[in-house]
């Protein structure tokens, strides 16, 4: 499982993790916040709606060998990104914040 945390200015952690529940072992060690969403909500997720739907395109079809194959890959892909692709992404997170609760918590979508 590859783990990414970011925020608008970029990558702050990338790592291929074999468990889960590690990403909640970083969460607590860095004491970053958890903000509340429903169980699975990709349209309130921006790695979701954002991140890993330009991602998975550029990764069709490539195989890697090795851990550090995919993540050398990763760190090159999220390298050369501008810097406007992380802020959109976590900007817009506030209107669809805005727009699930004006929905009353029903799908935001695009």
């Amino acid at each position: 499982m590859a783990t990414v945390f970011w925020d608008a200015k970029g990558v702050i952690l990338l790592d291929i993790m074999p468990q889960a529940n590690l990403t909640q072992q970083w969460l607590q060690r860095y004491g970053w916040e958890i903000l509340p969403h429903l169980a699975h909500s990709p349209d309130l997720a921006p790695s979701d709606f954002h991140l890993f739907g330009p991602l998975k395109p550029h990764l069709g079809g490539m195989a890697f060998e090795t851990e550090d194959d995919l993540m050398s890959e990763l760190r090159n892909w999220f390298d050369n990104l501008d810097v406007d692709f992380f802020r959109v992404g976590i900007n817009s997170l506030l209107s669809r914040w805005q727009k699930c609760i004006d929905l009353h918590g029903d799908y935001v979508g695009t």
